[in-house]
């Protein structure tokens, strides 16, 4: 009999670093649940986000061997059989972005997206260039040569994916020459959270890179957030 999809895992299901978070950023009310494991860069967005936001999050592995997304009780939720997955009541949702923007207008108050519908288009735009343009790039170079699958050996295509990947951060070098702060201007954004994950997932893949001196400035004005040492710049690409 499959488990019941909220119960509690048998084996842990929050690392020491999430459980650190929660008590440092957590406000009271209902817990939401995120269904997902912490090694992925998508789930990460969203507890990165949630922190950012002093939001409660009960979190679940799935995407894992124990517990693959292919498996019914899962497959009920969501039939995209991806992670991560928000269950907020009675709402569930999927896709990383759009959980993202969820939480932000969740909270209220235009926390990491303005409320102005000007501002909020730049942040959002920056969004969709990352999952579009960034995370195409990046797809062939970093399936071949971090997690090394076997659907994604050739090393012509690894290397033409390595400088397509650089080129588009080239381009982000280049607004925040423009900015001087974070991505969108001089507050920090969900743009900020998104791109930082893409900017570690690229310093960390085995490749030649170009020196991109205000990308290394941004990632060192975010190094002081609680949620970029504990989400971003962990160890994990």
């Amino acid at each position: 009999m499959a488990r019941k999809l909220y119960e509690r895992c048998p084996f842990q299901i929050a690392t020491e670093c999430e459980q650190m978070a929660v008590g440092e950023f957590a406000t009271k009310g209902p817990v939401m649940k995120l269904l997902g494991q912490p090694n992925s860069i998508n789930v990460r967005k969203v507890l990165w986000t949630a922190a950012e936001l002093g939001l409660s999050l009960e979190r679940e592995d799935w995407g894992t061997a124990q517990n693959p997304t292919s498996d019914p009780s899962f497959l009920a939720i969501t039939p995209k059989a991806l992670v991560p997955v928000l269950i907020d009541g009675d709402l569930t949702l999927s896709e990383s972005n759009t959980i993202c923007r969820y939480l932000a207008r969740r909270a209220g108050q235009g926390a990491l997206l303005p409320t102005d519908p000007t501002k909020a288009a730049l942040v959002e735009s920056w969004m969709d260039w990352q999952l579009s343009e960034l995370n195409t790039a990046w797809r062939y170079a970093f399936m071949g040569r971090v997690r090394q699958h076997p659907d994604f050996t050739d090393p012509a295509a690894q290397e033409a994916s390595a400088q397509a990947w650089s080129a588009m951060m080239t381009l982000l070098d280049k607004q925040l020459a423009q900015t001087q702060a974070y991505a969108c201007g001089e507050v920090f954004t969900l743009a900020d959270i998104l791109l930082a994950l893409s900017t570690n997932r690229w310093e960390m893949t085995p490749m030649d890179r170009p020196t991109l001196p205000h990308v290394q400035a941004w990632m060192g004005r975010l190094s002081d957030r609680a949620g970029f040492k504990t989400y971003c710049r962990n160890g994990v690409a």
